[in-house]
């Protein structure tokens, strides 16, 4: 039986494909021992939609399981407004737009498209600084879905017995460092 994907996974894949091994390795550990200061409040930042407190409003869903069977991708949303249409990924701070915010937003998206919801307009939203970045629907942005696609192949493929890590910058930010040999 084919695994499926978590879309968070999608993010963690583009920083660095050993840090899903090492996830998976320490999910069951207290995430004092493993977690960065940063995490610790992005896990902070995100409870009110984990409690699913963000908004009492019965078309405002928050932190609802959605799968997508064409990707294979199962995963939680942030927000979605019914009413509106509209699909919002929310960050502590966004201090750039990385491909894996994207990719998480896009699972999302098609997670609730196959589920029959209609999706029409997808956003980041950085917490701190009040900022809300569109986001193009996939398939209005073509190369970013063929790059979501590949990621997905890619992360299908991987194998960690032949994988190095040639980025010395990813390895110098990971909460793995000291467990992982694949690093510089």
């Amino acid at each position: 039986m084919e695994q499926y994907i978590l879309i968070t996974q999608l993010n963690d894949f583009i920083f660095c494909p050993a840090s899903i091994y090492f996830h998976n390795l320490y999910e069951n550990a207290d995430v004092r021992t493993v977690q960065t200061t940063d995490q610790t409040l992005g896990t902070e930042s995100h409870k009110t939609i984990t409690q699913q407190r963000y908004s009492s409003h019965v078309n405002v869903l928050q932190g609802i399981y959605v799968f997508s069977e064409k990707y294979n991708l199962l995963g939680k949303i942030d927000i979605f407004d019914v009413d509106k249409r509209l699909l919002t990924e929310r960050k502590r701070q966004i201090r750039q737009i990385f491909d894996g915010y994207i990719f998480q937003l896009y699972g999302q998206y098609f997670g609730l498209t196959d589920m029959g919801y209609n999706v029409t307009a997808l956003r980041l939203f950085s917490q701190l600084d009040n900022k809300i970045y569109p986001v193009p629907l996939p398939q209005d942005n073509n190369d970013m879905l063929r790059k979501f696609e590949n990621t997905i192949n890619a992360i299908e493929q991987f194998d960690i017995r032949s994988f190095v890590q040639t980025n010395p910058n990813k390895c110098q930010r990971c909460i793995y460092y000291n467990a992982c040999d694949r690093g510089l």
